[in-house]
């Protein structure tokens, strides 16, 4: 395979651009790669400089649930460029979407927009400690909000330990309010309650964890962080930046059957492009800017042809909900061939899957917490994406990320990929034995 100008490319943007990319995973550092650059896409089909034509389970993270420049997102988007796509005021469209996704998230009374996942997780942690007086916030190893300073921790080698930042330029004084706990792991959330549960503010946490690869959650781990909050005064913060109208027009939510007080949202309600968003409990969110004491705000917050391009994107998923079973099909028919595909080679690799999400671990398993995810062979999984990538496969250029389906991906599509997967299993296993 030819990558010559996006070798070019990636050296000239290291010039400019902080490791020549505007975020890391693009970078394919964890592959021992360049970047590939991409040129154009269509469908479930991604196009790169160098002409090379790829079947895509990136979809830009998430937000291409209908695929590569689909026409219903597009739809009208010319006549919203005509007429101006900001301008500082109040818009018909924001209050569109918003009755939307309250229609489809029936617990989200109301909601703000923003402009980023980062931008929903940290102001859904400011509004929880204003809403109840207190400070502290429980996350769990593993589960990535974002880029803001508060939850850029991990955990020590005890449960309530002081934290280590997971970033540089990170105050400690600020990682003392944060707790850090073990996803899935119903015994250590309630040691962290008993201990520390009259100063906590608020749980947050992702009902499916994509970041460290796809992790399922137990349901009665789910149903006992709602039970812990209520008990001691906290929020249920449900972060679904990933998972929202992405596993279903309820989300994780729906899906698990359990009620967050606050939810963040991003990816798909802006069509592709960037948006996010918190919501809950009407009481919770009248005390928000300009209602109450909890500021945020955001000049370009709702603008006008991210609205419309969600408003396309979420009106097509509600009136064809069949989508979500199409996804799921696919899904089930990739996760056997996998299976298949490992079994048959003797390769050591764990599939997860949660509707139409799934990942694929260098790991025997099983895969059900952060610290079964870093058993994961990293060094296995570069060689394993570029030979994904040699078939024309594109997967994430990280073994920590989901891989993502949409509407646009064929029985055909899937079928040649569950091939690629067995021939570069067959090359690894080869290689590996000489």
């Amino acid at each position: 395979m030819n990558l010559k100008k996006s070798e070019e490319l990636f050296i000239e943007a290291q010039k400019y651009i902080p490791g020549g990319v505007n975020s890391p995973v693009r970078a394919f550092k964890s592959v021992d790669m360049a970047s590939v650059f991409a040129a154009e896409g269509h469908g479930a089909r991604l196009t790169d400089v160098d002409g090379n034509e790829y079947i895509d389970y990136i979809c830009s993270w998430g937000p291409l649930i209908l695929g590569h420049s689909n026409p219903v997102v597009y739809e009208g988007a010319m006549d919203v460029f005509k007429k101006g796509i900001t301008f500082g005021l109040a818009t018909e469209k924001e209050t569109e979407i918003a009755k939307l996704i309250n229609e489809l998230y029936p617990s989200v009374e109301m909601i703000r927009m923003v402009n980023s996942g980062t931008e929903a997780t940290m102001s859904a942690i400011r509004l929880a400690r204003g809403f109840t007086g207190k400070d502290k916030i429980v996350k769990f190893e593993g589960c990535y909000h974002g880029h803001f300073d508060g939850l850029l921790v991990k955990s020590g080698s005890g449960t309530l330990t002081y934290n280590t930042p997971t970033s540089s330029g990170v105050p400690r004084d600020l990682l003392n309010s944060t707790i850090v706990g073990e996803y899935n792991n119903i015994e250590n959330l309630e040691e962290i309650f008993k201990s520390l549960g009259d100063d906590i503010a608020g749980l947050i946490l992702e009902p499916v964890p994509g970041n460290m690869g796809i992790v399922p959650a137990e349901l009665e781990f789910l149903k006992a962080a709602r039970k812990l909050t209520e008990k001691y005064g906290a929020l249920l913060i449900f972060d679904e930046v990933i998972t929202g109208f992405r596993i279903g027009l309820g989300g994780a939510a729906e899906l698990y059957g359990i009620k967050p007080d606050i939810t963040c949202f991003g990816k798909i309600i802006g069509g592709g492009l960037p948006v996010g968003a918190y919501g809950g409990r009407r009481d919770i969110m009248s005390i928000v800017a300009p209602l109450g004491g909890v500021y945020q705000a955001g000049t370009l917050s709702g603008n006008p042809l991210a609205m419309h391009l969600g408003l396309n994107t979420l009106k097509h998923l509600k009136n064809n909900p069949e989508i979500y079973t199409e996804l799921e099909r696919k899904a089930i028919i990739l996760e056997k061939g996998f299976k298949d595909g490992a079994e048959k080679h003797g390769a050591k690799i764990t599939v997860n899957r949660v509707k139409g999400m799934l990942s694929v671990f260098m790991n025997e398993g099983p895969v059900n917490n952060f610290g079964d995810v870093m058993k994961s062979d990293t060094i296995r999984y570069a060689k394993y994406f570029k030979g994904m990538l040699n078939e024309g496969i594109l997967f994430p250029p990280a073994q920590f990320e989901a891989l993502f389906l949409s509407s646009a991906h064929t029985d055909a599509e899937i079928e040649k990929t569950i091939t690629a997967h067995e021939t570069v299993l067959e090359q690894l296993t080869t290689n590996e034995s000489r």
